[in-house]
């Protein structure tokens, strides 16, 4: 290569960028928990909308359950306008099917939601799981995350979490709604109840999804699936066009509510 470079020239970069970018992320204005397909779609949106955005992920890689897909077939279903909003705002190309549907490439779809999202100006933290939310009263409020990294939490062993500040916390964790799951346990005088998905009713799930889509308590809100779990809906199985939906949906909410 021609030039000589210093190990600890190395470590000093990773470590500096690093630390600059944890700390100019510790107060955000949005924390988006989940980088499924909801999550990244509210973050490309709130982005746009300029607001400092931070993703926070306990996998190492984006995409939930879009790469899983159906049975691990290499496509995914949309309807519309879930099928105009990835067209016009994401780019990602559409197979139409008939009676509806459209069918798309999974990686594409990951790709494009997660690049859309970084030229926003979301940023993403990959490999941090969440242990806790910040609680603040007068008025009571959900205003930020503990965190710590995934690798410590796999390995079974204590550390106490960082925190990260945050105006407006969504849970787009999925199937188990997990922030809203920790803050409704250690804080029952919240009052939430998570009334756990139903069964597959898809066209019935489609549409309640995006309708239940919003607030849970004050700065905590939730999208996608997490939705479901929330408030007891039927689950949809493997079309994805509502977690699209929703996401630009709770973003849209919040946006209103950050502007009030």
């Amino acid at each position: 290569m021609g030039i000589s470079i210093s190990e600890a020239r190395i470590t000093q970069a990773i470590v500096r960028s690093a630390m600059k970018f944890l700390d100019e992320y510790s107060r955000v204005d949005v924390a988006i928990v989940g980088a499924g397909p909801s999550g990244m779609t509210a973050a490309y949106y709130l982005a746009k909308a300029g607001l400092r955005t931070l993703v926070i992920e306990r996998r190492f890689s984006f995409g939930g359950g879009i790469g899983g897909a159906a049975s691990h077939l290499p496509s995914i279903v949309v309807e519309y306008p879930a099928s105009e909003i990835l067209s016009r705002d994401f780019g990602v190309r559409l197979q139409d099917m008939g009676d509806g549907l459209f069918a798309v490439d999974p990686a594409e779809m990951i790709a494009k939601l997660a690049v859309k999202g970084i030229e926003a100006g979301a940023k993403f933290l990959l490999g941090v799981h969440v242990d806790d939310v910040i609680y603040k009263d007068n008025p009571p409020r959900i205003a930020g995350l503990a965190v710590y990294w995934s690798t410590v939490q796999m390995a079974g062993v204590h550390t106490d979490p960082f925190f990260i500040e945050a105006k407006a916390v969504v849970d787009a964790t999925g199937h188990d709604a997990e922030v809203v799951a920790v803050a409704a346990r250690k804080n029952p005088e919240f009052g939430i109840e998570l009334r756990g998905e139903r069964s597959a009713y898809a066209s019935t799930a489609e549409d309640l999804v995006v309708k239940y889509t919003g607030k849970v308590m004050e700065g905590l809100y939730v999208t996608g699936m997490a939705v479901a779990a929330v408030h007891g809906l039927p689950r949809m199985g493997p079309i994805f066009g509502s977690m699209i939906m929703s996401g630009k949906r709770v973003a849209e909410i919040i946006i209103d509510d950050l502007r009030k």
